[in-house]
């Protein structure tokens, strides 16, 4: 049980909750702990957003499409985190991504009205998700202005700052190059002298089909120089 709280405590949204409003919570409200074998699907892109969905142990692989496009952006999210708790609220409340079990994995799942009663038992729930929202809005705006002049690798930092979820790793874009062309409003030649310089500096690798960022810090740095 000990090691129950201890991984409530440690997720985005329940930080700073003493353990004691944290075991009331688990008394009265329904906490669905899911297991996922490697390779299942967590949540499909366009599913309804109607839980809050924490990853409790493992990692997932996220994919998200882009539409009308044949580019896929992939990022994989360990724990302890939460999956797009924005999409709870608001106009879009559909998953854009698609969520596969990179191992094991638990989910800790929990009913968006039980989760907005426990928000009114204690202000820290409250602060953490204003702080969780606030932090993604402000991360796209200023991801769209740091752009100076437009060049292809400044497109596709913005592109890639906006779709990263904090604290993700490996990652890609799978593209077909025509497709990837167009989503940075480009032609081929300059696309490919672009990646490679980016690539001789290291911030990531490519292929015909297949981008993997290296250095995430150092492609974001490109909209700062």
């Amino acid at each position: 049980m000990n090691s129950m709280y201890q991984q409530l405590m440690q997720l985005p949204l329940f930080q700073g909750v003493s353990t004691d409003k944290i075991t009331t919570l688990v008394e009265k409200l329904p906490f669905h702990f899911l297991k996922f074998r490697n390779g299942k699907q967590v949540l499909q892109t366009g599913d309804p957003c109607t839980h809050l969905k924490f990853i409790v142990s493992g990692r997932v692989r996220l994919t998200t499409p882009c539409a009308h496009l044949r580019v896929t952006f992939g990022q994989t999210l360990s724990s302890p985190h939460v999956l797009a708790a924005e999409y709870l609220f608001g106009r879009e409340t559909v998953y854009p991504f698609t969520a596969v079990a990179e191992g094991p994995c638990g989910i800790l799942q929990l009913l968006k009205s039980d989760y907005i009663k426990m928000v009114n038992t204690d202000k820290v729930f409250l602060f953490n998700i204003l702080n969780y929202l606030s932090s993604g809005s402000q991360r796209s705006v200023s991801s769209v202005l740091s752009a100076r002049n437009g060049s292809v690798a400044e497109r596709l930092a913005m592109i890639v700052e906006s779709l990263t979820v904090s604290g993700s790793t490996d990652i890609t874009l799978n593209y077909k190059q025509k497709d990837l062309c167009s989503l940075l409003g480009t032609q081929r030649t300059t696309l490919v002298a672009s990646l490679d310089k980016l690539q001789e500096k290291d911030i990531l690798e490519y292929d015909s089909n297949e981008l993997r960022v290296l250095d995430y810090d150092g492609l974001l740095e490109i909209n700062k120089d």
